[in-house]
């Protein structure tokens, strides 16, 4: 290239300065500098504001011919080229040129865009938590092909066959890219709000760090498509006593999430459960009972007399028509219990 270079620059001196562009970004190319490094070496060469924006983050890269990022108003755009991954329009780069467009401003741009996309597939967008809805839809919907799956998953920054773990959350106080942070703190964590419910897509997670008021469920399957209706199945498990659940504990116990909410309700136990409900102490009092197998264990969770919480299971044992002194009743109790909750993602325990 710089042979082909020096010949012809004795023949037109736009071709000159039309390869001497080609070969300043093959060299950033070869470099593997991120969007912020392309954004400066590109305003430099072009002596004037240069700019990248990237769709999946809204974020806009300005900065000025001496290297540092603007914050000045935007000036219009001498020349702007499109940002195409796999054929998809990914972003926009642009130039801030006062006066007319330099000659060769097309090819810088043409070539800019050329390694934005490269820095793209190669590292992604800068790391930010919260991700557009659209690309984590694509992520998790079951009727998207892989091709579009994988493109998505690389937009938002995750590194092409590595896996990727999904979170369903409901978190009430704190915003959902500070959960995302916490459970992935140091590699790449992508969150969205979709139908009601915080979607979080983690290259790890660390359960332990979710802070008390958030609830969880974790997906276990490697397709995050199958991971995301796992994590929304453990979700509508989760309760306050257990407030974070992962799909893969579950174990038979989720083929309840697949039994029609009519029939949920119209079962005997899971209606004389709803009445006794109604009263949050008596409710409190079973889960701990069923959680715990005992009594004494119970009264310890409730920080109770056993006596009191004896007085208090044989009352609600009378009102729901089940024994609960046995095995068989406290299953029962338990069952019912799992099957009311998923009558009402938003149920109190």
């Amino acid at each position: 290239m710089e042979a082909l270079a020096v010949r012809l620059s004795g023949l037109d001196p736009y071709v000159d300065g039309a390869l001497r562009i080609v070969a300043f970004y093959d060299t950033l190319m070869r470099r593997r500098v991120d969007l912020p490094a392309l954004a400066r070496a590109s305003a430099g060469l072009a002596e004037c504001v240069a700019g990248i924006r990237l769709h999946g983050t809204e974020r806009a890269i300005r900065v000025a011919s001496d290297g540092t990022a603007t914050s000045a108003p935007p000036a219009r755009a001498s020349g702007t080229a499109v940002v195409l991954l796999d054929e998809e329009e990914i972003g926009t780069v642009w130039l801030e040129r006062p006066g007319p467009a330099n000659q060769l401003d097309e090819v810088l741009l043409d070539r800019l865009a050329l390694a934005v996309a490269a820095a793209v597939e190669r590292y992604g967008p800068a790391r930010t938590t919260m991700a557009d809805p659209a690309l984590v839809e694509l992520v998790i919907s079951a009727d998207g092909d892989e091709a579009a799956r994988a493109r998505a998953l690389r937009l938002l920054g995750f590194a092409a066959g590595l896996p990727v773990r999904v979170l369903a959350v409901r978190s009430p106080r704190l915003p959902l890219d500070q959960v995302g942070g916490l459970v992935c703190p140091d590699r790449t964590v992508k969150a969205a709000r979709i139908g009601g419910v915080g979607v979080v897509l983690a290259a790890a997670v660390d359960p332990d760090r979710l802070p008390a008021g958030v609830r969880a469920g974790i997906g276990a399957a490697e397709s995050p498509d199958r991971s995301w209706r796992e994590a929304r199945t453990a979700l509508r498990f989760a309760t306050l006593r257990e407030p974070v659940v992962h799909y893969a504990d579950l174990g038979a116990l989720a083929l309840l999430a697949q039994v029609p909410r009519g029939a949920l309700r119209e079962n005997p136990d899971v209606a004389a459960l709803a009445r006794v409900a109604g009263n949050p102490e008596d409710l409190d009092t079973l889960d701990a009972y069923c959680a715990a197998g005992s009594l004494r264990r119970a009264a310890e969770l409730l920080h109770l007399h056993h006596s009191s919480v004896a007085r208090r299971i044989e009352q609600i044992g009378t009102a729901l028509g089940i024994d609960l002194t046995g095995p068989a009743g406290l299953k029962r109790a338990g069952l019912a219990l799992a099957a009311w909750r998923l009558l009402d993602d938003e149920a109190p325990l």
